[in-house]
């Protein structure tokens, strides 16, 4: 229940420091002046999702100007990135400046996601064109980002058999792939294989001229887009090779750290993100639609992954990641305020880890397969690696 009146005092801020949580880690402070939900204790009832979506209502407003500046600051930055690659004469300047470039193009993705959740900006034509415009440098074809992203992985999160993203196999589903396929998926899920996961699962297969198998509705928008992104995909490789031959470097090398490098940097970022947002030894995964709903899975099936060093910002607040899936109206700037309201008003039923390399790799050793009868993850044996999640009721 939301209590009008309750706003962000001092003595407030002090409280929801203190308040309980998942873990070790405290809940964030939500911004002055916004309403604040009185704290459901853990046994009582779940709030429906229409509820708590109310509570982020003031959050929801979107600013043009701030994202216009967003876009161009970003644009601008990759920009001079790539000047900087060109210009730059040690190899390992172009070789830090490519990685860099590839960090950018996940800034830019950011907004062209954000933009294609319609939450960048109140006018839905402009939303379209600048998701369009920030997803070319990822090589992104927005319309079909938005069926695979908007439609099926946030309309079925974490629902085996229909969203996709990072989906674990049973122990009998792993024993039937070939062993082509078992090796693969060895890979993906050693802790170094999330952008060669993205690149092929997501990039290759559903996003960039998808086969019918992957891809059964056929329309012309999703071919469109995939021949803009090839067409800007050709012009920034043409570019480099032209710049090359005028500055007489080789084109390998300038082609290389200034296209190549960017991009696999770009896709391991986002296979990264991905995984950490819906891997977790606390996080479920279902296998039927009647245990799925019940389990609350736009709260309990992702995580609110924590940085040091203004890493989160760098990423536009994207690992604020349970106020998106509540509400995907949010955008970008106002999702640590909407994630630090939630864990004040749901302690202890949101899904909070600091980042570490050691809590990344293992939870790669432990999260392999999922067993869906014991709602519980294992490894490629079958061996119980986590809690057996609560049966939802």
């Amino acid at each position: 229940m939301t209590a009008p009146s309750d706003t962000l005092s001092p003595a407030d801020a002090d409280a929801i420091s203190q308040a309980p949580n998942h873990g070790t880690n405290r809940p964030k402070r939500p911004a002055k002046n916004i309403p604040l939900p009185e704290p459901i204790a853990f046994e009582a009832p779940f709030p429906n999702r229409k509820t708590i979506r109310s509570w982020l209502i003031p959050l929801g407003g979107r600013s043009t100007a701030r994202a216009l500046l967003l876009f161009a600051f970003d644009y601008a930055l990759f920009a001079a990135v790539l000047a900087g690659v060109v210009l730059a004469s040690p190899w390992w300047a172009k070789v830090g400046l490519g990685v860099l470039a590839g960090l950018i193009i996940a800034r830019l993705f950011i907004i062209g996601h954000d933009a294609c959740h319609q939450s960048l900006t109140d006018r839905r034509g402009l939303n379209k064109w600048l998701g369009r415009l920030t997803f070319l440098p990822s090589l992104t074809p927005y319309s079909l980002w938005e069926v695979g992203h908007n439609v099926v992985h946030h309309g079925y999160t974490n629902l085996k058999g229909f969203d996709f993203v990072w989906a674990p196999y049973s122990l009998e589903e792993f024993r039937a792939l070939p062993r082509s396929r078992r090796i693969l998926e060895r890979i993906y899920r050693n802790g170094l294989g999330a952008g060669l996961y993205y690149l092929i699962e997501i990039w290759w297969f559903k996003l960039f001229f998808p086969s019918k198998r992957q891809m059964a509705t056929r329309r012309p928008i999703f071919m469109w887009d995939c021949a803009l992104v090839a067409a800007f995909g050709a012009l920034w490789i043409g570019a480099l090779v032209w710049l090359a031959v005028a500055t007489g470097q080789s084109p390998l090398l300038l082609v290389g750290t200034g296209f190549v490098l960017p991009f696999l940097i770009w896709n391991a970022t986002v296979g990264f993100v991905l995984y950490v947002h819906h891997t977790h030894t606390s996080v479920a995964w279902y296998d039927t639609k009647a245990m799925w709903a019940k389990a609350q899975p736009f709260v309990s099936t992702t995580v609110h992954l924590r940085f040091n060093f203004g890493i989160g910002a760098a990423l536009h607040h994207i690992m604020e990641h349970t106020a998106h899936h509540v509400d995907m109206s949010i955008p970008l700037y106002q999702l640590k305020r909407a994630q630090a309201l939630l864990e004040h008003a749901l302690p202890g039923r949101i899904i909070i880890e600091k980042f570490s390399w050691r809590w990344y790799f293992h939870t790669a050793r432990r999260c392999k397969l999922y067993d869906f009868k014991a709602l519980c993850w294992t490894d490629f044996r079958g061996r119980q690696t986590s809690e057996n999640a609560p049966t939802p009721v």
